[in-house]
């Protein structure tokens, strides 16, 4: 009978539990199950959008520019198929996206080419208006790493700022939404 000793049974599951955070559905699930809900900056805290001539052509949607979009609650998510919190995020997104589509505009921005992420959403069963910059986004909306998603009220302010992956379909973001679009 073979003896395993304590230390190497802990060395082991430590290997174990590495290569289930390198496995990239492995690692999605983990992100989502850590996933809180974003947090609603300060007002006084949050920025203004001080320039909203921001074109965006239309992937699969028609073409628009932000200055369209005033007195409108605006979601805006910068994303790619390959990156895991993105993914992770999918899913909440999705649900919130179907509940609010017809009262707040969706903004999906992406780099990728059309036919990757048409790829993407139809083994997911996505369909959000996805976008690709005709020009730099708005300086307040700078970010160095995605996924990066902001929900701008109809007077500019940018009242969640989010880095990182965050479960979106939750109360206090509907909640949020609803007393925006009011």
């Amino acid at each position: 009978m073979i003896q395993i000793s304590k230390k190497r049974i802990a060395n082991m599951a430590f290997v174990l539990l590495i290569g289930l955070l390198i496995y990239p559905p492995t690692k999605i699930h983990f992100i989502r199950l850590f996933s809180f809900s974003p947090k609603v900056e300060d007002r006084q805290r949050q920025k203004i959008l001080k320039d909203s001539n921001w074109r965006l052509k239309g992937l699969n949607t028609k073409n628009i520019n932000l200055i369209e979009l005033d007195q409108q609650v605006v979601f805006v998510s910068f994303w790619a198929t390959w990156c895991p919190p993105c993914i992770a995020e999918m899913p909440s997104m999705k649900s919130l996206y179907e509940d609010y589509k017809n009262k707040v505009t969706f903004l999906f921005i992406t780099d990728e080419p059309w036919n990757t992420v048409a790829a993407f959403y139809n083994k997911n069963t996505y369909n959000f208006p996805s976008y690709h910059q005709q020009n730099e986004a708005p300086e307040e909306f700078e970010h160095t790493s995605i996924p990066a998603t902001y929900i701008v009220s109809k007077d500019r302010r940018i009242v969640v700022s989010e880095k990182g992956a965050a479960n979106w379909n939750t109360n206090g973001i509907r909640k949020q939404l609803d007393a925006l679009i009011k």
